[in-house]
Order: C-alpha cells, then sequence, then structure tokens
C-alpha cells in the first residue's frame, strides 16, 4: 500500500506526463471527479479534490486506459508504476471477495428465515 501525500501525487502526476498526458485541476461539475480530453491527452481533475481525492481519481484513469507502453516510462517511474498497479490489482481483488461474502450472508439469512417458517 501506499501513503496519499503530496509526494505520491506528484510521482503519479508523473506518470501521466511520460504518458503524454497533461494533469490540470480545474473547477466544473464533473459527475466522477474528472474528464478526459483524449484526443489532447488531457486529463483534468476537480480542483476542489483534497490529495487523497485527486490520487484516488488519478489511479481510476490510469487503471482504466488500455495498453500502456511501459517503453515510455524511466527507471524510477516504471518501478512506482508496477507497485500502484499491483496494489490495484489487489485492491479490486479485495472488492470482489467483499462481494462475494456479501452475497453468501444473504443466502445464509434466506435459509435461515425459511427454517423459522417451517
Amino acid at each position: 500500500m501506499f501513503k496519499y501525500t503530496k509526494t505520491t501525487l506528484q510521482k503519479i502526476e508523473t506518470i501521466f506526463e511520460e504518458l503524454d498526458y497533461k494533469v490540470r485541476y480545474e473547477k466544473g461539475s464533473f459527475k466522477s471527479g474528472y474528464c478526459l480530453v483524449e484526443n489532447r491527452n488531457i486529463a483534468v481533475v476537480n480542483r476542489f479534490f483534497d490529495t487523497e481525492g485527486r490520487i484516488n481519481v488519478l489511479l481510476e484513469i490510469l487503471s482504466a486506459f488500455e495498453d500502456i507502453d511501459e517503453t515510455a516510462f524511466t527507471e524510477k517511474t516504471l518501478d512506482f508504476y508496477k507497485k500502484i498497479m499491483k496494489t490495484l490489482d489487489k485492491k479490486e481483488g479485495e472488492e470482489v471477495e467483499a462481494e462475494t461474502q456479501g452475497e453468501e450472508l444473504v443466502v445464509e439469512t434466506g435459509k435461515e428465515e425459511a427454517a423459522k417458517s417451517e
């Protein structure tokens, strides 16, 4: 896991720079907290987000990218990128597991109610 600090935010912004994307912080009515202008390679993030919110939005955008050319990264940035992607993959796995466990609890509760009514 990584910490939600300004240094982490700067490292993530560096990833975007090396992918030839500009990150801008602007005000607007963003439903998801960001807007991608893909034909101009610009990611616009809601400027009212705090550091943690900005990091989460940039990670969400980064995870949505397909076919990232890792050769565009410097060695230091590539190491950080791999660390982030590993953390994101782990986090997604935990969310799926939590959803699955929630579904099992609903099923078990339904069985208990059926047994009580008999």
